[in-house]
């Protein structure tokens, strides 16, 4: 069974780049683990989404687009396949010539959207209905753990608290996908793969969707000894200096700083757990 505890951190990469081995991706030095999706559409809803001027409704519908945007890209290159054969309507008419074959997701692998509360309600609720769109109920489940990050006297976070959960049952070889708006710290991550190997095992592969997440997200997920994707909309470096900044994304890895004093993301959207609910508390 692997470990959740953090192998020695990611080396900070040279000047050479680890393209992202498909064609939507940004180039980059965090890996062949890490996709940042490039075009026109997941930029500008992403900017949507980080504005003051976006309204609520709109910072909904923004966050289930993007979230489907990343996840059927993230399901399709990272989920089991296996060859398929399916009668379409026009067999009626054309027999086994209306009969479509080829490679599609696998029906019998279990896989579990995980819920943390409660930023990724929305996201994890656009992922599960995404996939029992086309996977058998029997072999999906969505949890939900009650977290959150607690701050210590200097305003930091220091921990995350969990503090309830719903999980319905072992995750010891399933595939695990964990989607929330921000991917700050890492902490939410590490705190839930604690929480769940005690009672509920550990998963086979873990597939990570924060919209945005900054460099010290990737190197602590990155840091854990699972079998692991990130796939994001953004990474944002915002704290670092201005020479790290002209550099290309990863170049300079163990230099980014995307966190300030209050482990918020800089230029990121703020408290988009708090904004979407609607409650500060």
């Amino acid at each position: 069974m692997p470990d959740t505890m953090p192998k020695s951190a990611p080396e900070s990469p040279s000047a050479a780049l680890s393209p992202d081995e498909n064609a939507d991706g940004i180039e980059h030095g965090y890996g062949p683990r890490v996709h940042i999706l490039e075009d026109a559409w997941t930029a500008a809803a992403t900017a949507k989404l980080s504005s003051p001027d976006c309204t609520h409704t709109e910072l909904v519908q923004a966050v289930r687009a993007l979230t489907a945007r990343l996840a059927t890209t993230a399901f399709g290159r990272e989920l089991p396949r296996v060859r398929r054969s399916v009668t379409t309507r026009m067999a009626e008419k054309h027999g086994a010539l209306g009969t479509w074959e080829g490679e599609a997701l696998d029906p019998a692998a279990e896989i579990v959207v995980l819920d943390v509360i409660r930023g990724g309600i929305i996201p994890s609720q656009t992922c599960f209905e995404l996939l029992s769109l086309v996977h058998p109920i029997e072999s999906l489940r969505l949890d939900h753990l009650n977290m959150q990050r607690v701050a210590g006297d200097d305003g930091r976070v220091d921990r995350v608290e969990l503090t309830g959960s719903k999980v319905g049952g072992s995750i010891e070889g399933a595939t695990l996908v964990i989607p929330d708006p921000m991917g700050a710290t890492g902490g939410t991550i590490l705190r839930a793969l604690d929480h769940l190997k005690t009672s509920h095992g550990l998963p086979s592969r873990l597939i990570l969707i924060p919209l945005i997440c900054t460099p010290e997200f990737l190197n602590a997920v990155l840091a854990l000894d699972v079998d692991l994707s990130v796939y994001t909309a953004r990474v944002d470096r915002g704290m670092s200096t201005a020479e790290v900044l002209a550099s290309p994304l990863g170049s300079r890895w163990a230099e980014e700083r995307g966190l300030d004093d209050e482990d918020y993301i800089v230029p990121g959207a703020g408290g988009v757990g708090e904004v979407l609910n609607h409650s500060w508390a």
